[in-house]
């Protein structure tokens, strides 16, 4: 799990400046802080040079000259290391194979690799290293760009082809590592992080439809190719890019199979089954490290299942790790946690992070994100700094199966909604009064929350959201810029499928609205205190196998995530597997500190001299809805926290703002 970076050039008689490509890579130590490496090549005379960084390993540095930035290259590649497979300095990149004419470096993890390395093996390939980043430049010699289709796991990687003379970039199936870039007439940029593309002299104006929309739909940080820099975009998942002379091709080689949601004919006893065993086989897969594994545990279904797999798998004591707030019984889980311990070889670990790690970490956590950040992020901070404290280089994690299986709340809608459509009232009139019963106070809620989702696709559904379900704080300006920016196409990303309208929400969930946010925030968490996350609910084979299910193995009132449950429950315990009270991962921000503990700070920065010089802020009603929330209005406390991240990370990152 590591860092990357690159520049190309593209105009022949142009040269690269190898100390933007080293800041590139400074700039993301927190990825890699192991080894550093940098790879250099005249592409006219081929001439290729390899260089050991101020951070390499003794031993890179002794095969390596130190990087020299007078070198006079047109393409050049940076890396920075933490190595879960293959510790040796075989692993080290860039990696070269002269004999191939290959060079590549790659962030992330490749679970098939032995697989893969057997039948590249049987082709006739020889291997100088046991690393999957090896496997990758021979399954690309072997097959081309074909070659990501064959790749089980998590990637962001670039590959100069030397003979062929072109750059090969690739992103994972479902965008689990990042990968950024900018380009102008002279360069191509890219790199894992955002603030790498920002150290190159490319323009940074801001990109206000981006900022209008993520503040308005808080699952949509991440969307799409686009970023809060209207010069720096996202190479989106499932997608490659191919670059030769100054010609760049983008080309998707992955989707969800719409044609087939929900036409598996199984019975509900052989979808478990088969939901079971890809599960065990991807979770298998996931354990496959050179170094010691532990997982994020909290009490609900997910975690506990990866827990308690992993445990009975692994050849050695299990640590777990997990967060609580006493102040807020229901951030509270130790009960639940406790009870999975008493049944499993686990070693939990408590972390208790409070609203003075909140302030004292949201700026840095703000850097380290690119991204005004969710409140969550004092949970996940500490556990990943509870996880680097303890020695742990891989986490695994329960992202991802909430939104292949119907997990959120909004699910229900839309399949209540799908059975009005379908005029199957009479299993909705058995169905609804559950669903109903678990939040009676809100059921007149619901039911509009319904009708909306059958008389709305889900595209408008999100512009509804985001015009009616939490106040503007947008001056009118601002919101003017952003809707022309946009060009008509706020919620250009969100696809509208024919047929159900349940299918269409998890699609979208899956590849354009939350898993995308979710999984930003997860690497850059995760990454920032060098630890790699693994999400073994994410094997494509899995997700895939889940769409073609029918709605009714997902949800049936009150449960939600019913295949899920039903696959899983025989690894939990009982008291886990029935849970229907499982909250969400966050933080008291709303409930207690933003009026109690950090009141004062925000207040400062609310009626600060800078918040109101900034140009973009309707100040009135801000302050009209602070003074309602501190008098107990709870409905507006979202937006004011998005408010006050939004401030932070217009000034942590005012030096790289147009």
């Amino acid at each position: 799990m590591c860092g990357i970076a690159g520049i190309y050039s593209l105009q022949p008689k142009l040269r690269i400046d190898l100390s933007v490509l080293q800041e590139m890579t400074r700039r993301v130590r927190h990825r890699g802080p192991n080894d550093e490496g940098f790879l250099a090549i005249a592409i006219d005379s081929q001439k290729v040079w390899a260089f050991s960084g101020e951070e390499s390993t003794e031993k890179v540095k002794k095969m390596y000259p130190k990087c020299d930035p007078a070198c006079r290259a047109q393409f050049g590649l940076g890396f920075r290391r933490l190595p879960t497979l293959e510790l040796s300095e075989s692993g080290h990149q860039p990696m070269y194979d002269e004999k191939l004419g290959l060079a590549i470096v790659f962030n992330g993890e490749i679970y098939n690799h032995p697989e893969l390395r057997s039948e590249l093996a049987d082709m006739g390939y020889s291997f100088f290293s046991k690393s999957d980043t090896e496997v990758i430049l021979k399954a690309y010699h072997a097959w081309g760009e074909d070659c990501v289709e064959r790749l089980i796991g998590m990637w962001a990687f670039s590959i100069w082809d030397l003979k062929a003379q072109c750059l090969f970039l690739s992103r994972d199936r479902f965008g689990i590592k990042p990968l950024y870039y900018a380009f102008d007439q002279d360069y191509l940029y890219w790199g894992s992080e955002i603030k790498q593309i920002l150290a190159a002299p490319i323009d940074k104006s801001l990109n206000s439809a981006m900022i209008w929309r993520s503040m308005k739909v808080n699952a949509m940080i991440a969307y799409g190719d686009e970023t809060y820099w209207q010069a720096i975009r996202a190479l989106k998942p499932g997608h490659n890019m191919l670059v030769k002379g100054n010609k760049i091709e983008i080309r998707r080689y992955y989707s969800l199979d719409i044609a087939s949601f929900g036409s598996n004919t199984c019975s509900f006893d052989e979808a478990q089954a088969r939901y079971r065993e890809l599960f065990e086989e991807s979770l298998s897969m996931h354990l496959r490290s050179d170094v010691e594994i532990a997982a994020a545990l909290s009490g609900g279904l997910d975690s506990s299942a990866i827990t308690c797999m992993a445990a009975a798998e692994l050849n050695y004591p299990l640590k777990t790790f997990s967060t609580y707030y006493e102040e807020d019984e229901a951030l509270d889980e130790r009960v639940y946690i406790e009870i999975i311990a008493a049944k499993n070889d686990i070693r939990t670990n408590y972390i208790a992070p409070d609203a003075s790690h909140a302030r004292a970490w949201w700026e840095r956590a703000t850097y380290l994100n690119d991204l005004p950040i969710a409140s969550g992020f004092v949970s996940q901070y500490a556990l990943m700094q509870g996880v680097h404290a303890a020695g742990i280089r891989v986490l695994l994690s329960g992202q991802g199966s909430d939104e292949m299986s119907g997990g959120y709340r909004h699910a229900s809608y839309r399949y209540f909604a799908d059975l009005l459509r379908a005029l199957r009232v009479g299993r909705f009139g058995q169905e609804i009064t559950s669903f109903l019963r678990e939040n009676p106070l809100k059921s007149w809620a619901n039911l509009g929350k319904i009708a909306l989702s059958v008389a709305l696709p889900e595209s408008e559904l999100y512009e509804f959201e985001a015009k009616h379900y939490r106040f503007d704080p947008f001056s009118k300006e601002f919101g003017r810029r952003a809707q022309e920016s946009a060009q008509g196409k706020l919620m250009g990303e969100i696809i509208n499928l024919k047929g159900s309208r349940l299918s269409s929400f998890l699609f979208n969930m899956m590849q354009s609205t939350s898993l995308l946010t979710l999984l930003h925030f997860e690497d850059r968490m995760s990454m920032a205190n060098s630890v790699e996350s693994r999400v073994p609910f994410l094997d494509h084979r899995l997700v895939e196998y889940v769409f073609t299910l029918p709605a009714q193995y997902k949800i049936k009132p009150p449960y939600r995530k019913v295949i899920h449950r039903a696959a899983l429950r025989d690894f939990v315990p009982q008291e886990i597997s029935a849970r229907k009270d499982k909250g969400v991962f966050g933080s008291p921000f709303y409930s207690l500190w933003m009026r109690r503990d950090l009141k004062d700070y925000i207040q400062d920065i609310l009626y600060s001299q800078e918040f109101r010089s900034r140009g973009i802020w309707d100040l009135p009603e801000i302050h009209n809805r602070w003074r309602s929330f501190l008098a107990g209005k709870d409905s507006d406390a979202e937006m004011l926290y998005s408010v006050i991240a939004l401030e932070l990370w217009h000034r942590v990152f005012a030096q790289e703002i147009a």
